[in-house]
């Protein structure tokens, strides 16, 4: 049985190696040669130049020591043990991987026991055999001393051997990388070195850096008396700041009852300045209320005369009636019942009773009486016998008389007469007895320049019937018959206001 040859792995691939064939046959003088070409693993202590430079400062050392823990690792690191090892004891295994161990075999277990041989073959087997054991004994000789030769190197290096050729380019690459670092640091250690002995001070420059030492001391000892000085005065300062603090504490209490006091007298004020913007408030609202009651005019308001176009109207009703706009009978009717009101207002306001006529307003059906006795419109109709009278309507509902090819309203016609004749009366009187006030002064009814005679007011009839049509006259007629009650009525609001005044 043949025993298995022990082989050799790359320490970084891991790849087997084929031992050369220089290290096969390897004599002690050559291997002391392999060892001593490496040097020794240990370095001398550098030893320092005094003349140069002094010794280093306590914060470099700590630098140079902080700098030293982080020290890089070595390239390859040795991780398992070396595979081509011998042991001396036969069949004894490596504590690495089974598959990288080999086995040795005793001449026991090589050569065949005698009975099962014949004496010739048995002397040519046990020939064989010590010559098989002495060739294991030289290859396992060779291994051993190709192990311990790369157990040295690897001890003086940071690289463990042995290596395959890749992993030794790879190696160099990796060795010239660090070299060009190496040597670049080295140029800046020299050139720091250099700029280091070049800044050693001279005699002369320690001379005058002692006298600007001296200089600075004696302006610190300048500064410290100046120092306590300003300390002294600090501290008075902050004795007369303590009694100031105090006199501001209470001023400050001063103060916030003061100001408790102004907010109770501000909240006093407050609620009488209200009381008096409210009684000013009620006080204006009241005058102005006042002022325009009394620019109020309650003939005005009462009775609104107006226009419409060509008619004239009173409180928005149309008095009148024209062919191309016809007006309803009830508008009209209610337009003179307001007249009648307006015209016997006025007259009771001036204190005037019409002669042998009565104004009877009830609206849109008011009528106009004429006395045929005129002593019965006395002022006392207590005393006086019951008059006689006839009745006019001062309204119509259209329907009209035919006598001889013409068209009258007879009853209607005679009740506009007579209103226009209590007009005529009521503004001869108005111009002819002013008004006398309690305090002089007399108020005149303004001039009315519409003359009235009949049936005739200005240059139109009252009259709605007779010969013709007669609608465009009879509404102008009606437009200055109320134009002339407005007259009266500015008169009888100007005797009302003046002697309310009065």
């Amino acid at each position: 049985m043949v025993p298995a040859q022990p082989k050799l792995f790359c320490q970084d691939c891991k790849t087997p190696l084929n031992l050369d064939g220089s290290l096969q046959h390897l004599n002690p003088a050559a291997f002391k040669i392999l060892i001593d070409s490496t040097g020794s693993s240990l370095l001398p202590a550098p030893t320092v130049n005094q003349q140069i430079r002094p010794a280093y400062s306590a914060d470099r050392r700590e630098e140079y020591d902080r700098v030293s823990k982080d020290a890089r690792s070595p390239s390859i690191k040795r991780t398992v043990a070396s595979h081509g090892k011998l042991s001396s004891a036969p069949n004894k295994q490596s504590s690495t991987n089974p598959d990288m161990s080999f086995i040795m075999l005793n001449k026991s277990q090589v050569v065949v026991p005698d009975s099962q041989h014949t004496p010739s073959k048995r002397g040519k087997s046990k020939k064989k055999a010590d010559d098989t054991a002495e060739d294991d004994d030289s290859y396992a000789n060779q291994m051993e001393t190709v192990t311990r030769l790369n157990e040295i190197l690897s001890a003086r290096s940071d690289i463990d051997h042995p290596i395959c050729v890749e992993c030794t380019e790879r190696l160099i690459d990796q060795m010239q990388k660090r070299l060009t670092n190496s040597t670049r640091e080295r140029d800046a250690y020299v050139d720091f070195l250099r700029q280091a002995n070049a800044d050693i001070p001279t005699d002369d420059e320690l001379h005058q850096a002692r006298s600007r030492l001296r200089k600075l001391e004696q302006r610190e000892k300048s500064a410290f008396e100046e120092l306590e000085k300003l300390e002294k005065e600090k501290s008075a300062m902050e004795a007369e700041i303590l009694e100031l603090d105090t006199q501001a504490h209470e001023l400050d209490v001063k103060e916030e009852e003061f100001w408790v006091e102004r907010n109770a007298y501000s909240e006093k004020l407050t609620r009488f300045q209200s009381d008096r913007d409210k009684l000013t408030n009620q006080f204006e609202h009241d005058s102005k209320q006042l002022e325009r009651l009394r620019r109020a005019n309650v003939y005005n308001d009462t009775f609104a005369i107006g226009h419409d176009g060509y008619f004239g109207t009173i409180n928005g009703l149309r008095l009148g009636r024209l062919p191309d706009r016809p007006v309803e009978w009830s508008e009209i009717n209610a337009a003179w019942g307001h007249t009648a009101l307006l015209l016997a207002t006025v007259a009771d306001k001036l204190n005037f009773t019409f002669k042998g006529y009565e104004l009877v307003p009830m609206g849109s059906t008011s009528r106009v009486l004429r006395y045929k006795n005129t002593s019965a419109s006395s002022s006392d109709p207590a005393h006086a016998p019951k008059p006689k009278y006839d009745t006019y309507k001062l309204y119509s509902s259209g329907e009209f008389t035919l006598i001889v090819g013409s068209l009258f309203h007879r009853d209607f016609d005679n009740a506009m007469i007579g209103f226009l004749e209590c007009l005529r009366q009521l503004i001869e009187y108005a111009k002819n007895t002013p008004i006398q006030l309690p305090d002089g002064s007399i108020v005149e009814c303004p001039p009315i320049g519409f003359k009235i005679e009949k049936d005739k007011i200005g240059d139109g009839s009252i009259r709605l019937g007779g010969l013709g049509n007669q609608e465009e006259s009879w509404t102008k007629a009606c437009k200055l018959t109320l134009i002339c009650c407005k007259f009266l009525l500015a008169h009888a609001s100007n005797v009302n206001e003046s002697r309310r005044r009065g």
